[in-house]
């Protein structure tokens, strides 16, 4: 047992090293649409020759006047210098596991957690994932994840040698899970689904229960770094507090909810289920790397405790940001999906076309996009902004990216040609 217990940490620590170099090389290069190999970016090409254009993509809030609070970092930062004694613990610091517990607790629903049990505290949301996929699976096995989802998801199957499997979303219902496909792409070497809630670009919202998950009855893993950024609900409910009685994995950190993406802190959330039966091995997994350091740890209960005022501040920002484009676009007469939650938006196209060639076009007018086809294949063209981009940049972006499309040769009928 030992030796097994070395030979996957061993093959974890490898698996990381390579994926970092795997993403920084990833940088340069291009997912194509159909065939799913990478080749020279175009976009990027472009881009290094480009001036003056206006970034639409960026995810960076640090970039676009979304500051945390000095105060309450510096504050935090001298109790830890003060009282500094390293006390390394498998599953993390009890107070930040303490704070965790807490923030659940006033979700609505609530879930509820035992901060002694429940609670392991990793280095991001992205080591999350890799520990959980060493956890879960080996060579052959498979993983669902939705149809569309984040480039990320496809380097760490490669890592340890696991297919992906894509389920569909239905685009006609709000992107919502196509239960019935989810069912017939598991077979016997399906270790785990993973949902994403709020969803990575479109913003879709898990509400309810699904059935279908407690038919498939493996462990789920959800991605929920987008709570705090509801739109078109009120609040985003936890999975695992709507369907406690399965085993689930839940995933968060403070890049997107403190807009605090340079100091790396994520966690995993585990039901009752999940952590009877790996708890003992994921601790084992996590003390190898140990990966959360423990200053930014000591900060998390006082980002919990003081710092969601500023997290509501974000929250009003991005939901006006998020008003403001739609209305801009739908004046344009383009059609755009109202999110559910999040911080994108995904503009559907007047036609089908080559997403390349319309993002390419639209950089040389001054304005950079998303492909939609860099998250996946879906029935539609589409190109997906950013709206945490800050004001007037946002509207001015916008408004270049209209003008852009009104110059571009879309074949067929086109709703944008009928309202110009």
């Amino acid at each position: 047992m030992e030796m097994q217990d070395g030979l996957v940490c061993i093959t974890l620590s490898v698996s990381l090293l390579m994926a970092w170099m795997n993403m920084e090389s990833a940088q340069n290069m291009q997912r194509q649409p159909d065939t799913g190999e990478f080749s020279a970016n175009r976009i990027e090409e472009l881009r290094r020759q480009s001036q003056g254009y206006i970034d639409l993509t960026s995810a960076n809030p640090t970039q676009q006047g979304l500051v945390f609070p000095s105060a309450l970092l510096q504050q935090a930062t001298l109790t830890y210098l003060h009282e500094r004694v390293y006390h390394p613990h498998p599953r993390g610091m009890l107070s930040a596991r303490q704070a965790v517990a807490h923030y659940y607790a006033q979700r609505t629903p609530a879930l509820h957690l035992d901060p002694d049990q429940d609670v392991f505290m990793t280095a991001s949301t992205s080591e999350a994932y890799l520990l959980l996929f060493a956890l879960l699976t080996t060579p052959g096995d498979n993983v669902l994840v939705p149809s569309l989802s984040y480039p990320l998801f496809e380097d760490i199957a490669k890592l340890f040698h696991v297919q992906l499997r894509p389920y569909h979303l239905d685009e006609h219902r709000g992107w919502r899970i196509d239960g019935f496909h989810l069912a017939r792409v598991a077979d016997e070497r399906t270790k785990a689904v993973l949902c994403v809630s709020p969803h990575n670009p479109t913003g879709m919202v898990i509400r309810r229960a699904l059935p279908v998950l407690s038919l498939l009855d493996v462990p789920i893993i959800c991605d929920e770094v987008f709570a705090e950024f509801p739109y078109g609900v009120a609040s985003v409910p936890p999975l695992a507090a709507l369907m406690p009685d399965l085993p689930i994995f839940t995933l968060n950190g403070i890049s997107k909810m403190f807009a605090l993406p340079d100091l790396k802190l994520g966690w995993i959330a585990m039901t009752p289920r999940a952590r009877h039966a790996y708890a003992e091995p994921l601790e084992v997994i996590n003390d190898t790397l140990l990966g959360a350091n423990g200053l930014v740890q000591t900060l998390l209960p006082v980002l919990m405790r003081d710092g969601m005022e500023f997290v509501a501040t974000q929250q009003a920002v991005v939901a006006a940001h998020i008003a403001t484009v739609v209305a801009q676009l739908q004046s344009a007469g383009l059609s755009v999906r109202i999110p559910d939650a999040g911080y994108y938006l995904c503009v559907e196209l007047p036609a089908i076309c080559d997403e390349e060639e319309v993002v390419l076009h639209a950089l040389r007018h001054g304005v950079l996009v998303h492909p939609g086809y860099f998250f996946g294949t879906t029935l539609k063209s589409y190109l997906v902004i950013s709206c945490l981009v800050a004001m007037p940049q946002l509207q001015q972006g916008v408004e270049r990216l209209i003008n852009a499309l009104q110059t571009y040769p879309f074949t067929g009928t086109s709703p944008l040609t009928h309202h110009l």
